[in-house]
C-alpha cells in the first residue's frame, strides 16, 4: 500500500469508537509512557537489585524485546493488554519484598570479585526481572502499535518520536527534581488509566486500578520508610552512629556501603594512609588542591587540616554533596576555602585552565554504569592514560598527583601504577596498606617532586596494559568478553527467539524486513558510540546522558520530517552518506576533539555524531514508508535494536571506536538485503 493510499484510508482523525482518545494524542501518550516506563524500570530495579548496578542494560534488553513483541502482537489479538499493569505490580512487589543488597559486614569498595549479597541469587532474580520487564513493556508497545495502522506510516512514526521525546523529557525533569519512585508509580497509574479503555467496571478495577494501587502503595512505603534520597544516579540512604564517641555518617548507595563522613583527625588516626599523599609529595606548598570524588567531604576536611589554602572539590552526585554539607562533623563545605563543582572529574580537568599543587583522586568509585552503555562506569574515563596525562598538565611546578582506593587485586594496583608511569614518564610511589586492600599511588611532576618510602617494583608479566579512552575498562583483566556475559547474552538471545516465535508466528513473516532488522542493530551500536563519546567529551553526568538520548531522538525526528516533506535522494545514495559519516567518525580522534574549545568541540561532535544517525534514519523512513505491514516492520527493527544491545559488548574486545566498523558492516548487510524495487526509489 502506498503512503498516499494509506493517507486516504485514514483521513478521519477520530479514534475508534471503543476508545475516548483520538488516535494522534493517544499515540503520543502511549509512546511517552512506553519510554518513561522503560527508564523508570531501569532506574528503580538497579537501585534495589545490586547485580543490576553492573548490568544496567539487562533491563534495557528486556525492554527492547518487550517493545518489539508488542508491535509484533498487533493484529493477533483485540484484547486490551491488561497483563501489563498486573505484571508491573508483580515485579514491584517481588523487588520490594526480595531486594538484593550487599551484606553490611562487607567493607570498602566493591568490585565483581568481592560481592557478598543477601536476597535471591543472581541466577534466579535476573531472569525474573528480564522476562517480567519484557512482558510489562510489551503492553504499552502494543498500544503504540495499534495506532500505527490508523495513520500513514511516517506520520505514525513522527508522533511516536514526539511521544518518546516527551517521555524522556518528563523523566529527566523528575530526575532533576530528585523525585522519588512514588512519583514514577503515579505517572504509570495515570497512564494505564488513560490508555486502557474499560471493558467493564469489574475488569477495569481488578486488572488496572487494583494493580496500580499496589504499585503506588509499595513505592510510597519505600519512599517514606526507607529514608532514601533519590539522586540522578543512586538510591542514597544514610545511617548516623557513634564509634568510640566519634559521630559518623555512613552512606549506602543502591544497597551498597559507599562511604563514611568521619572527622578528619579521627580518619587520619584510624587510617593514616589518608595522609600518605601529603607525605609523598615533595612540595609543602598547598595553595591549590583539587579533589576528585569529594563525596561527603572527609577528603576535603583532611586537605584543609593539612593546610590547603584553596580546595576545588569535584563530586558528580549532588545528593552526596548535599549530605556532606549538612551532616559532616567537620563542616568542610562551609569553609570559605572550598569551592564545590558538581561535575564529572575528567570533564572538569578538560575544561579548567587552573593548575594545582596537589591533585587527588579520592576513592572515585561510582558502583554503577552509565545508562545506555553496557560496560562504561561513571568513573571509567578517570583512570585512562590520557586522563592521568591531563592531570599532569594541570600540576604546578613541583606539584604531585595521587590516587587511592581499596583495589583488592595486585594486578589492578600495578595496572594503575603502570598507567601513572606511562603518563608521567617515571615510576610513581606505591604504598599498600594490607595485602591487596588499600593502595596509595603518588606521582610527582618530576621524580624530584615525590618522596617514596620504597621504589615500586614495576609491572609484572600478569599486569595488563594501561587503559585508554577507547577501551576504558579498568577492571577487565583480559581483552575478552567475560564468560558470565557470554552465557547471559546467549540465554537472552535464546529466550528472545522463542518469544518472537510464540508471539509472531513463523519467522518468514519478518523475512521481507531483514534489512530493517539490521538497521536496528546498527542504530543501537551508533547510539552506544554516541553515549560513550559524549561522556568522554563532556562528562558522564546524567544530564549529558539525557541530552544525548534526546538529541538522538531529535535527529531521528528530523530525518522523518525531511523524508515526509522533501524529495530525498535514492536509498543507495543515502547508504553512501551513512558510510561516509561512519568513516569520518572513525577517522577523527578523540584527542583532537578534546583539544578544541568547548563550544567548538560541541558543534563538531554533534555534526560528526549525528550525521550518520540522520542519514540512517532517512534510510529507515524511506523504507518504512513503503512496507506492506508497518507493525511487523517496526517490530523487526526494534528486535534488531535488542540484538545491537548485545553486540555492544564487542567494545570490551575491539574498543568503542571499532563499533563504527561493526556498524558499517551491518549497514552494508542491510543494503545487500534491500529489495530490488526499493533501491532506486525517491520519496517525495
Amino acid at each position: 500500500m502506498t503512503m498516499q493510499a494509506d493517507a486516504t484510508l485514514h483521513e478521519d482523525d477520530g479514534a475508534p469508537p471503543d476508545h475516548w482518545l483520538p488516535v494522534r494524542p493517544r499515540l503520543v501518550v502511549a509512546s511517552a509512557f512506553m519510554l518513561f516506563l522503560e527508564l523508570a524500570l531501569i532506574r528503580w530495579t538497579g537501585s534495589n537489585i545490586v547485580h543490576l548496578s553492573y548490568f544496567t542494560n539487562f533491563v534495557l534488553l528486556g525492554s527492547f524485546l518487550g517493545i518489539g513483541l508488542g508491535f509484533l502482537r498487533v493484529g493477533r489479538s483485540k484484547r486490551q493488554p491488561y497483563y501489563s499493569p498486573v505484571l508491573l505490580a508483580v515485579l514491584v512487589l517481588v523487588v520490594s519484598f526480595f531486594p538484593v543488597v550487599v551484606n553490611r559486614e562487607t567493607e570498602g569498595v566493591l568490585y565483581f570479585t568481592s560481592l557478598s549479597t543477601s536476597g535471591p541469587p543472581a541466577w534466579l532474580i535476573l531472569p525474573i526481572i528480564f522476562v517480567t520487564a519484557a512482558l510489562v513493556l510489551m503492553g504499552p508497545a502494543e498500544l503504540v502499535g495499534r495506532c500505527f495502522p490508523e495513520l500513514p506510516r511516517l506520520e505514525a512514526y513522527r508522533f511516536d518520536l514526539i511521544g518518546s521525546l516527551i517521555g524522556i523529557g518528563l523523566f529527566t525533569l523528575l530526575s532533576f527534581l530528585s523525585a522519588p519512585p512514588l512519583v514514577w508509580g503515579l505517572v504509570a497509574a495515570v497512564s494505564y488509566g488513560v490508555l486502557l479503555r474499560p471493558k467493564s467496571i469489574a475488569v477495569h478495577f481488578g486488572l488496572v486500578i487494583a494493580p496500580s494501587v499496589l504499585v503506588v502503595t509499595a513505592l510510597a512505603l519505600e519512599t517514606f520508610t526507607a529514608g532514601a534520597l533519590w539522586s540522578p544516579y543512586y538510591k542514597v540512604t544514610e545511617t548516623k552512629f557513634d564509634r568510640d564517641g566519634v559521630p559518623i555518617m555512613r552512606i549506602d548507595v543502591n544497597g551498597i556501603p559507599h562511604q563514611e563522613a568521619i572527622p578528619a583527625a579521627r580518619r587520619l588516626e584510624w587510617e593514616p594512609q589518608y595522609g600518605t599523599p601529603y607525605d609523598r609529595a615533595a612540595t609543602k606548598t598547598l595553595d591549590d588542591v583539587l579533589i576528585v570524588g569529594a563525596g561527603s567531604g572527609t577528603d576535603v576536611a583532611i586537605a584543609l587540616a593539612k593546610g590547603a589554602k584553596r580546595v576545588d572539590a569535584v563530586e558528580i552526585d549532588p545528593k552526596l554533596r548535599e549530605l556532606g554539607g549538612t551532616f559532616h562533623p567537620d563542616r568542610p563545605y562551609q569553609d570559605p576555602r572550598v569551592t564545590t563543582h558538581i561535575n564529572d572529574g575528567r570533564a572538569f580537568l578538560e575544561r579548567t585552565d587552573k593548575k594545582y599543587d596537589l591533585i587527588l583522586f579520592a576513592l572515585p568509585d561510582s558502583l554503577t554504569l552509565v545508562s545506555g552503555a553496557s560496560s562504561l562506569r561513571l568513573e571509567s574515563y578517570l583512570f585512562t592514560e590520557q586522563a592521568m596525562r591531563s592531570a599532569q598538565e594541570h600540576l604546578k611546578p613541583g606539584g604531585a598527583f595521587a590516587m587511592y582506593n581499596y583495589y583488592r587485586e595486585i594486578w589492578l594496583m600495578d595496572r594503575l601504577a603502570a598507567t601513572a608511569q606511562a603518563a608521567f614518564g617515571h615510576k610513581p610511589c606505591v604504598d599498600v596498606v594490607g595485602w591487596g586492600q588499600q593502595a596509595v599511588i603518588t606521582a610527582g611532576l618530576t621524580p624530584a617532586d615525590q618522596v617514596c618510602a620504597s621504589e615500586w617494583g614495576g609491572a609484572s608479566a600478569d599486569t595488563p596494559p594501561p587503559t585508554s579512552d577507547d577501551r576504558p575498562f579498568l577492571y577487565l583483566h583480559d581483552t575478552s568478553i567475560p564468560m558470565l556475559y557470554l552465557v547471559a547474552l546467549g540465554l537472552i538471545l535464546l529466550v528472545s527467539l522463542l518469544a518472537v516465535r510464540a508471539v509472531a508466528g513463523p519467522f518468514r513473516t519478518m523475512r521481507p524486513y531483514a534489512d530493517l532488522f539490521l538497521l536496528g542493530v546498527g542504530f543501537l551500536l551508533l547510539e552506544t558510540k554516541n553515549v560513550t563519546g559524549f561522556a568522554l567529551l563532556f562528562g558522564t553526568t546524567w544530564l549529558v546522558n539525557a541530552i544525548v538520548f534526546g538529541g538522538v531522538l531529535v535527529a531521528v525526528l528530523a530525518a522523518v520530517e525531511v523524508t515526509r516533506r522533501f524529495r530525498t535522494p535514492s536509498l543507495p545514495v543515502m547508504y553512501g552518506v551513512v558510510l561516509a559519516g561512519l568513516a569520518i567518525g572513525w577517522l577523527v580522534p578523540n584527542a583532537w576533539l578534546l583539544s578544541l574549545p568547548v563550544p567548538l568541540r560541541l558543534v563538531t561532535a554533534v555534526v560528526i555524531a549525528f550525521l550518520p544517525i540522520f542519514a540512517a534514519n532517512v534510510v529507515f523512513a524511506k523504507r518504512f514508508a513503503e512496507t506492506e505491514n508497518g507493525t511487523i516492520a517496526f517490530g523487526a527493527n526494534l528486535l534488531g535494536a535488542m540484538v545491537g544491545g548485545c553486540l555492544e559488548y564487542l567494545a570490551l574486545v575491539v574498543g568503542y571506536n571499532a563499533l563504527l566498523i561493526v556498524a558499517g558492516l551491518l549497514y552494508l548487510g542491510a543494503f545487500a538485503l534491500l529489495p530490488r524495487a526499493a533501491r532506486g526509489s525517491v520519496t517525495a
